[in-house]
């Protein structure tokens, strides 16, 4: 399964799609990445004349790359390029450490921690351009083709 193919079959769109691009794709893992840009609806509000990423959307950004893009490549031969995964989100924990600010671009890598009975979870970090720690943690979910 292709790059191109994992993204069109996540259950996501703009303006709440957060994948730009995938790197490695493996069973064990996968890298991925996404470029908050300036015109984003949450900006106008989270703050007032200093637009910060609210830790949501990146924990989301996060979900997305490395758990819902990782799952469906893992669900691959169950999946056709019509039948989109149906996925719930089951439970994360999060670290932060440093803020995204708008035209960042931020790397999301994430390993499979176990894979079985259609959860999923993985560890995950995200890398701001200069390498820095973002966050990091552990996503859960249950997938289904």
């Amino acid at each position: 399964m292709t790059e191109t193919q994992i993204i069109q079959l996540l259950p996501y769109q703009k303006p709440f799609l957060f994948v730009d691009g995938l790197g490695k794709i493996s069973k064990e893992g996968i890298t991925g990445f996404y470029t908050f840009t300036e015109d984003e609806s949450f900006y106008k509000g989270h703050f007032k004349n200093y637009p910060v990423t609210p830790g949501v959307i990146l924990t989301e950004c996060m979900a997305q790359i490395g758990l819902v893009c990782l799952g469906i490549y893992l669900l691959k031969d169950e999946l056709s390029t019509t039948k989109k995964p149906q996925i719930a989100l089951t439970s994360h924990q999060m670290d932060f450490y440093i803020p995204v600010f708008p035209k960042e671009k931020v790397t999301v890598i994430s390993e499979k921690e176990v894979f079985r009975f259609n959860k999923l979870k993985c560890k995950v970090k995200m890398l701001n351009e200069k390498e820095e720690l973002v966050a990091r943690g552990t996503i859960s979910g249950m997938l289904k083709a």
